[in-house]
């Protein structure tokens, strides 16, 4: 792990959060960021502070001035970035001391996550912690030597002016310590290339399992520690272990996660989808932004789960959270928002929490069954006497102490919500959003997907298609580049790997499910596209930025998961699949190196590799190409796709379609299921049962 570069010494300051105080409410006139599209920068639009967006223009004037710059990330949802904007960005006295001293400039972390990924690596270097808001300081070339998260406006302004001294008394101190954090951002791009590493045994796989699990809270779900994120990527490969390996232990914890999550206050009990974490160690107190990406990602874990356990809860939660997701971010172009804020008139949570006497009110003679189900308190629950709603019990563990027939207690528990659900549409909601990111749009895709597989609901698939049509039109350019962000009509910046990886991983999905060969024609094309820009030749991995970027100070290779799953590892993943699928040794070789090379860190660091984990197993497990060929495919594909089986990746139609994997597979008047394994197939059948019995783990 990497060492600290602590700047403590010099500055002696502690960030810490604090509610807001009076902050000006500044409406004169604008700065640049008025004529940026981000909801985030606009924000800051009106600041008093001469804001600069990311570009050349910033450090020019930083190197012509020789000042130092402040660069401050944060997204539109953040709370904190809110706090600290109305105690320090709309001051005047602040403004005017950042204005005279420093070049400022304001960063979309959602916008630009390759500069955010940089500066979060220099912060975490610097002082351990890393965060948002984030708020580092630089030489004027761009090199970090400051970086902490939010601060209290007194706090900012002591720090900003001992960086002044320095910068006027010695400078070469911050030039050391820039120039040694730009060493450690390289360093950070260290992977070895594979020297004929062995993949590891099944043996060795579950000893990596059971290192991670072991991380995990047995009793209330995620790992063992607090606040609590979701990490759906993490629980996935957990999901796929468990059907691998037959791990129960591996089920028991997914199932539990699961369940708390979607009992807890991270949930929203009235109108679907959730919150991005957990501020404790239960999941009932959320951070209350909503995020896209979570909500994409999780729909694709509980569909996913749900065809394991068959649990009711599972399926509520999807259903729920494609009815959020459409009611609230889908576009009329047919794409998704990004977030809403955690905040509403100023105060966190308030659109979502409830006094008893509001629930008496507007439920009347239902408000105690409503009450005692969700965990209402008279005094409150949460803060100034607030509710947050959760539940601690199963529905019929629940309804068995209300004396009630179960369907009568739904019932009134459904009424309750709609009432509730009406009610608080009245209140000031959160902010939205409103910018379309492509590689969001594609883990909503892929969430969508397996919704439709899980539940054979049309409406499901629709959503998806037609997010895939808007990326496909609006996002992709003829040689497959990709933009990024999408708002008002117009789409920008270029992709990122993200962006490449969930839309080709999104669109292999699209094609599982129609088998319109064009979702993967356009898989391969990007593919093509990433190989030729992305990737560096040294190491075998891709860059998170493309040859066309600016360079910013190095070019990042990212291989964590994280809450996002790594880009890299779903590249690895999507090469496997499109090696397999289009006979492409070249596919396959670069998957095989890459995670060959990076079994060393997974070895010892298992659940920030969990993407692949996944892939290990499906090298290390049985894998399987299932083709379904002739003119009653469809009932067949539909039948088949209703059973997890992650180790298999499926092909087929009315025709034998152009991948050599099909060619000869289509026998007249008949339709025939064929389970292969790296070009070899087995007897073909006609019939799923025995389909299944050749594609064990």
């Amino acid at each position: 792990m990497k060492k600290h570069i602590s700047l403590l010494m010099l500055f002696s300051l502690v960030t810490t959060y604090s509610g807001c105080d009076n902050a000006q409410d500044h409406k004169g006139k604008p700065n640049r960021l008025i004529h940026e599209s981000s909801p985030y920068l606009l924000q800051h639009a009106y600041n008093p502070v001469d804001w600069f967006p990311w570009g050349t223009e910033a450090q020019e004037k930083a190197k012509k001035e020789n000042k130092p710059i402040i660069v401050s990330i944060g997204y539109s949802s953040c709370h904190w970035c809110h706090v600290m904007e109305h105690e320090s960005f709309e001051d005047d006295s602040v403004a005017a001391y950042m204005n005279e001293h420093f070049v400022s400039i304001k960063v979309d972390r959602e916008e630009r996550p390759d500069i955010d990924k940089i500066f979060i690596e220099a912060a975490q270097m610097i002082s351990g912690n890393a965060g948002w808001p984030l708020n580092c300081i630089t030489l004027p070339n761009g090199k970090p030597f400051f970086a902490g998260t939010y601060f209290p406006k007194e706090q900012w302004m002591s720090m900003l002016k001992k960086v002044v001294k320095l910068w006027e008394e010695e400078p070469e101190k911050l030039e050391n310590m820039a120039n040694q954090v730009a060493l450690g951002l390289v360093a950070g791009n260290a992977i070895e290339p594979v020297q004929d590493t062995i993949l590891p045994d099944r043996q060795h796989i579950e000893a990596l399992a059971q290192q991670w699990m072991n991380e995990m809270d047995p009793d209330e779900g995620g790992y063992n520690r607090a606040p609590k994120f979701p990490l759906p990527s993490n629980f996935s490969t957990l999901l796929a272990y468990h059907y691998m390996s037959e791990d129960r232990q591996a089920l028991e914890l997914l199932n539990t996660t699961l369940t708390k999550m979607a009992r807890g206050g991270i949930y929203d009990q009235i109108g679907g989808g959730f919150a991005r974490y957990s501020t404790d160690g239960f999941w009932k107190v959320p951070h209350f932004e909503k995020m896209l990406y979570d909500n994409a990602q999780l729909l694709r874990l509980y569909s996913d789960a749900w065809l394991v356990t068959k649990n009711p809860e599972y399926k509520d939660v999807v259903s729920e959270t494609v009815g959020f997701m459409k009611e609230n971010w889908l576009t009329g172009e047919g794409a998704f928002y990004s977030s809403f804020d955690a905040d509403s008139e100023g105060d966190e949570g308030k659109y979502y929490v409830w006094t008893a006497g509001e629930l008496d009110s507007l439920l009347r003679e239902d408000a105690d069954l409503f009450k005692k189900y969700y965990n209402i308190a008279e005094q409150g629950n949460w803060e100034s006497g607030k509710n947050i709603l959760f539940v601690t019990k199963s529905f019929e563990d629940e309804t068995r102490e209300f004396g009630m027939e179960a369907d009568l207690v739904r019932e009134k528990l459904v009424q309750a919500k709609k009432i509730l659900l009406k009610a608080r549409a009245t209140r000031v909601a959160p902010g939205l959003d409103d910018k379309v990111l492509t590689s969001w749009n594609a883990l909503a895709i892929s969430g969508l997907v397996h919704a439709y597989r899980s539940f054979k609901d049309e409406e499901y698939l629709d959503l998806a298609v037609n997010s895939g049509i808007f990326i496909s039109e609006k996002m992709m350019s003829k040689d497959f580049r990709l933009n990024r962000n999408y708002k008002n009509g117009k789409s920008g910046i270029n992709g990122f790997l993200e962006d490449y990886a969930f839309t080709i991983e999104a669109f292999i999905e699209l094609y599982q499910v129609t088998f319109d060969e064009s979702w993967l024609q356009r898989a391969k094309g990007l593919t093509n596209y990433v190989i030729k820009h992305f990737r560096d030749q040294r190491t075998g991995f891709f860059y998170f930025t493309s040859d066309l970027d600016e360079k910013i100070i190095t070019r990042k290779i990212d291989n964590v998961d994280n809450v996002i799953p790594s880009a890299n590892g779903i590249m690895a993943r999507n090469l496997y699949f499109l090696g397999m699928l289009y006979f492409d040794d070249g596919y396959l070789e670069i998957s095989d190196h890459m995670l060959k090379s990076i079994i060393p860190q997974l070895s010892e660091y298992p659940s920030y590799y969990t993407t692949w984990v996944e892939l290990l197993l499906f090298r290390v497990y049985n894998f399987y190409e299932v083709a379904i060929v002739g003119e009653d495919y469809k009932r067949l594909q539909t039948e088949l796709l209703v059973y997890f089986a992650p180790n298999a990746v499926y092909v087929g139609g009315s025709s034998e379609g152009s991948l050599d994997i099909l060619e000869h597979r289509l026998r007249q008047g008949e339709t025939w299921i064929y389970v292969c394994q790296e070009k070899m197939c087995k007897l073909p059948v006609k019939e799923v049962a025995p389909a299944l019995e050749m594609m064990k783990p």
